[in-house]
């Protein structure tokens, strides 16, 4: 039989500024920036950065996906040197790349403190939940460099805030507080510094809590509905609950409810 290997497999023998935990008993996998104290993103960094993402995502051990990153800051961005040395081809991808969260199918949650810029700022947009210390500080500085948002963060952040307030952030480089992004419904949350790996444990665990196949429905209806009228998202959401009446976590979590037990989801 012929064994099949995928092309950019040698990608993923050295990585390159962060590394990945699994800890199969909490179904939960950790990616690490690992590159501290500014823990800058290189460009071979964002290409196994979205390989790793696709392997989690196809890990039956995994429920819950978690990118964080040691020390004081969570990323101040990108490389800049490298982006002067990438072919236009290279650069092409580096939306697909840091949109690797929003493609899993799993949940992604993204710890953030200190420094959250540039394209540490748009991979932290591409998650589903954002748990923000009180130290946090969100930019995209690109017009300082007499550039824009390249990885999706000004389109992603005009979807959340609005026209007005992403021209506020992009346009003068603007930097925003984890506090002020709990307010315009940027941060899921914000916490205490101290408190910030304690927030992002629990909700791990509440998340592991519920059914896969619930959960992976959700994240891709909405998703998908995000820029559909209203009328087209209500028929959408209607095929997805009627997928997911069959399922055996639907009966299970009907079952438990009535029995008045803790479900347990299988994901079927």
């Amino acid at each position: 039989m012929t064994t099949l290997r995928h092309p950019a497999q040698h990608l993923l023998e050295n990585l390159d500024g962060f590394r990945v935990e699994v800890d199969a008993e909490k179904q939960r996998a950790d990616i690490i920036l690992a590159r501290p104290p500014f823990n800058i993103i290189s460009m071979p960094e964002r290409d196994q950065l979205r390989l790793v993402f696709e392997a989690l995502d196809e890990d039956e051990r995994v429920r819950v996906i978690v990118l964080r990153a040691e020390g004081e800051h969570f990323s101040s961005g990108g490389d800049i040197k490298g982006f002067l040395e990438a072919s236009p081809e290279h650069v092409s991808k580096l939306a697909w790349n840091v949109a690797a969260p929003a493609r899993c199918a799993k949940p992604v949650v993204v710890a953030n403190r200190g420094y959250t810029f540039g394209v540490g700022f748009e991979i932290s947009l591409a998650c589903d939940f954002r748990i923000a210390s009180e130290t946090t500080q969100y930019a995209l500085p690109e017009q300082k460099l007499g550039q824009i948002p390249g990885s999706g963060g000004s389109a992603r952040l005009q979807k959340m805030v609005g026209i007005t307030r992403t021209k506020d952030v992009v346009m003068r480089s603007r930097r925003i507080s984890g506090k002020q992004a709990y307010d315009w419904g940027v941060a899921t949350e914000v916490v205490p510094d101290a408190e910030l790996e304690s927030a992002t444990d629990k909700l791990v665990a509440e998340l592991v809590g519920f059914s896969p196949i619930a959960q992976r429905t959700a994240k891709k209806l909405l998703n998908d509905t995000e820029d559909a009228s209203l009328s087209a998202s209500i028929e959408l959401e209607g095929h997805c609950y009627s997928r997911l009446r069959s399922s055996d976590d639907f009966r299970e979590g009907v079952e438990a409810f009535h029995g008045k037990r803790a479900p347990v989801f299988r994901g079927r």
